[in-house]
């Protein structure tokens, strides 16, 4: 069988969600992994690539910077995301197998014309030396305009080819409208930790200001003679460290930004800024089972994995078909003479029975191949219903996890940047040394990551969820809420 989409099914098929930690900037505390968002993986991409981070540039540069929003990235992926377009081409491809399996059904009608300017020895074909016949014949012209019409009447195998070809067109169909909702899943997640890494280089900042106002005041404290130069030195260390921090954090957003600019299809070398900043918005209230019901009537790679197992079936028949009767219809009219003027019509009609007695285990082989190939699309079929399941309740598990996660650290940094006022106000009174405000600093710096952490964790499972349901192009919108618009 030909399969000219099978790369993007592949692409399709074989995503799997990955988890990727925070990697912890020189100086800073150690805080716990972070889930991050399922990206699919692509065997048909370079080796360390990834089809989806892909993008085709489009446009021209513009010299002022770009505000670039949460839908407008998304709109430009679901244009010129690399995985979308090769999902695109690999429909079209499918299309035109199509049409090659219908040609073998549909009528062949061609014509051709030949003049021809012919001497014929009869002696080298057996006829020499016959009484009144010269052994040379000619020179003399032939000339013939015809018209050649076949039709096939009744052939099992090319009628079940047919019906593979589009049952797998059809399969194609679902899997860019699959690959679509790859894309907005991919995009939004890049856009969501673009947003989160800008995040991490405000509260570098905020720190950096805040460990600049502790080093300046414990060296006016210490000319003073109120505090010893250990708390000077201390916080001169503090305060290059957060300077690390910041310079990690800038470089890590540029990289980012670079990424989705890729994966979107911006010009190359085109500057622009996020303008959406994604809040927590609560998530629109649905049960489990209605979900996963919804998932199996919405998830187009669950229907392209249908319409493949039909298309195995279809092959199975059409395999079959080759050990069948077959029936075929030519004919042919022209005029045929010495020259065009001297032509004279004529015509040929044929009806062909095709009856295949032994054709050496061919049909046998082929039969026990679509056997294989349907058992495996029966299988892939079953093991993608449990997953749509699984990806289902793993979404709503995470979704609650992040979002009491989102409380918490939000109730945590709160706290945090009140101990750290309250320790400044006592260093600043002489009441406790520098450790006490640079421990809290530190406590801050580790409540604003997880908080930026988690509300990155939060709004990556509502767009995980959507895709789970099948329904993240129509509903992504709803799923991320108003801080995306």
């Amino acid at each position: 069988m030909k399969h000219s989409f099978i790369a993007i099914l592949v692409v399709l098929a074989s995503f799997s969600l990955t988890a990727g930690a925070q990697t912890s900037a020189p100086g800073e505390p150690a805080l716990p992994g972070i889930s991050g968002t399922p990206v699919p993986a692509s065997t048909s991409a370079p080796a360390g690539q990834n089809i989806f981070l892909g993008g085709v540039p489009t446009g021209k540069v513009q010299p002022d910077v770009m505000p670039l929003g949460l839908m407008n990235a998304i709109d430009r992926g679901l244009k010129y995301n690399l995985g979308v377009l090769v999902a695109q081409e690999g429909t079209r491809a499918a299309r035109g197998e199509r049409w090659k399996a219908l040609s073998d059904l549909l009528p062949h009608v061609t014509t051709g014309t030949s003049e021809v300017r012919e001497q014929v020895n009869l002696a080298a074909f057996g006829f020499a030396g016959l009484p009144g016949f010269p052994q040379i014949v000619g020179p003399f012209s032939v000339f013939d305009t015809r018209a050649y019409f076949s039709q096939t009447i009744l052939d099992f195998h090319a009628l079940g080819r047919m019906r593979q070809e589009s049952a797998l067109t059809r399969a194609a169909n679902y899997s860019y409208q699959d690959a679509r909702d790859i894309v907005v899943l991919v995009c939004a997640n890049l856009y969501l930790q673009s947003v989160a890494d800008g995040s991490r280089v405000q509260a570098a900042e905020v720190q950096v200001k805040t460990a600049q106002a502790l080093y300046d005041r414990a060296e006016d404290m210490h000319k003073a003679g109120v505090v010893p130069s250990i708390d000077v030195l201390r916080a001169q260390v503090e305060l290059e460290a957060q300077q690390q921090r910041l310079i990690y954090y800038r470089n890590e957003f540029e990289k980012q930004k670079l990424t989705l600019a890729r994966a979107v299809g911006l010009p190359v070398g085109q500057e622009f800024r996020l303008t959406d900043s994604i809040p927590y918005t609560p998530m629109p209230p649905l049960s489990l089972d209605r979900a996963v019901e919804r998932a199996y009537a919405s998830r187009a790679d669950y229907q392209a994995a249908q319409e493949l197992l039909r298309a195995a079936e279809a092959a199975r028949r059409a395999a079959r078909g080759d050990a069948l009767p077959s029936l075929h219809f030519n004919s042919d009219y022209g005029d045929i003479g010495n020259a065009p003027g001297q032509s004279h019509g004529t015509f040929t009609v044929t009806a062909t029975l095709k009856i295949p007695l032994f054709q050496g285990g061919k049909v046998h082989g082929e039969m026990l191949q679509a056997d294989a190939m349907v058992a495996q699309r029966q299988s892939e079929l079953e093991d993608l219903r449990a997953r749509i399941a699984y990806e289902v309740r793993t979404a709503f598990m995470d979704l609650k996890s992040s979002g009491d996660r989102v409380k918490v650290a939000q109730s945590a940094r709160g706290l945090a940047r009140d101990e750290v006022q309250q320790a400044q106000d006592r260093f600043s009174a002489g009441v406790v040394s520098s450790i006490e405000v640079v421990q809290a600093q530190d406590a801050l710096a580790t409540a604003d990551e997880n908080y930026i952490s988690s509300l990155y964790t939060y709004n990556v499972a509502k767009a995980s969820l959507a895709r789970s349901l099948g329904i993240a192009e129509k509903s992504y919108k709803q799923f991320i809420g108003e801080g995306g618009q």
